[in-house]
């Protein structure tokens, strides 16, 4: 439905080996778009931002493979890392278990 819909409003922890992650869904497309604006920005890292600016595989030709998640955070005790949030692509097999909606932490 991420896909389909263009929605980025779901919230979403998941479980994976070593870390529970926090963030938002996101479509593959606006994922993509994101990496490469940022890796865009940076003069060091500018040559890899056309990787992710070509068209990822059609998500209508076969189920997902992966989740992307937005102001995603790895929870570490009581912190969500990296403090401002990032982009994370995680395999959906390697999910152990997931819950909808974020877990609380504290960002000091």
């Amino acid at each position: 439905m991420v896909e389909s819909e263009h929605s980025n409003q779901m919230p979403l922890t998941v479980v994976v080996p070593g870390a529970v992650i926090t963030g938002r869904l996101a479509p593959q497309s606006l994922w993509r778009e994101r990496i490469a604006e940022v890796l865009a920005a940076s003069d060091h890292l500018k040559p890899f931002a056309g990787l992710f600016t070509t068209p990822g595989p059609d998500s209508a030709a076969a189920p997902p493979t992966h989740l992307h998640l937005h102001l995603a955070r790895i929870l570490q005790g009581s912190y969500g890392l990296p403090h401002t949030g990032g982009m994370y692509r995680i395999a959906i097999a390697d999910i152990s278990s997931w819950t909808v909606g974020d877990l609380s932490y504290t960002d000091q």
